[in-house]
């Protein structure tokens, strides 16, 4: 299947790392984010992506013309510098990559409504955020949704971030206090798997999430698999730093195509 990636956004909340880079070229460890992700549907055989462009286009366009995977290969220098041996080249990935301009402000909804002509053949397509990583198992996911009728399929992940839901009466005592991911709250994801007829249910200016997929709810056409396996996103500059800090000790459960393990060296090692 295809997949589309929304990699237009502007990433405010991210610019006390970069005014200029876009969030899907914000790297974790030597990697933009956005290659770890295209690196996770390959694994799983889905090698044709559509990247839904905007902020700083002309940066992700120039990262793909010049994009060689021999750039985050080990390599070995001869003492002369004239030759260069290449170690564990990253598995060959063979991408097919088209990018679209979707407008700078356009939401998610709209960017996926400027490339519909390129999904008119396709039954279903995968889409992501291009901000999140997880570990799930993607063929599992897909078959599970593929036998309902749903229209569209979304991963339901707990919350990654530090926040406490509060349990009060109308006199403003507390009942209770509880961190979120103990809570039993549960927010989308952003890994979605989609059947072409979800275009049937959008309307222009409309976001993906909010109108459409209420009008999936209302006709019980809208699924879901809550995962409570590894997921998160790059929200902040602390997230790029934890991701970062996992990289560096081989934590890195996204990794299905190592085994979950970062082939970086582990500092003190």
């Amino acid at each position: 299947m295809k997949v589309v990636l929304f990699c237009g956004g502007l990433g405010t909340r991210l610019r006390e790392y970069s005014e200029t880079v876009p969030k899907p070229l914000v790297p974790v460890g030597y990697q933009p984010i956005l290659v770890h992700l295209m690196r996770y549907y390959t694994y799983y055989g889905h090698n044709e992506f559509i990247l839904c462009l905007g902020h700083r286009a002309d940066l992700i366009r120039e990262f793909f013309l010049s994009y060689d995977n021999a750039k985050f290969a080990d390599v070995s220098i001869r003492s002369d510098g004239r030759h260069v041996d290449f170690h564990d080249e990253l598995d060959d990935v063979k991408w097919t990559v088209s990018l679209v301009d979707t407008g700078i402000s356009s939401n998610i909804g709209q960017r996926l409504r400027a490339v519909a002509p390129m999904l008119a053949d396709d039954e279903m397509f995968l889409a992501n955020y291009s901000d999140g990583l997880c570990d799930l198992v993607l063929p599992g996911f897909v078959d599970e949704f593929s036998a309902t009728d749903a229209v569209a399929g979304f991963l339901s992940v707990r919350p990654a971030h530090s926040f406490h839901v509060v349990i009060s009466g109308e006199d403003g005592g507390v009942e209770d206090l509880k961190s979120a991911d103990q809570a039993g709250v549960w927010i989308n994801g952003g890994f979605f798997v989609l059947r072409n007829e979800i275009f049937d249910y959008m309307r222009d200016g409309e976001d993906l999430v909010e109108e459409p997929f209420r009008r999936l709810v209302a006709k019980r056409r809208l699924f879901t698999r809550r995962h409570d396996g590894f997921w998160k996103s790059m929200d902040t500059y602390k997230d790029k730093v934890e991701f970062d800090t996992m990289l560096a000790r081989a934590d890195t459960p996204w990794m299905v195509w190592n085994n979950g393990r970062s082939k970086l060296p582990i500092p003190g090692r």
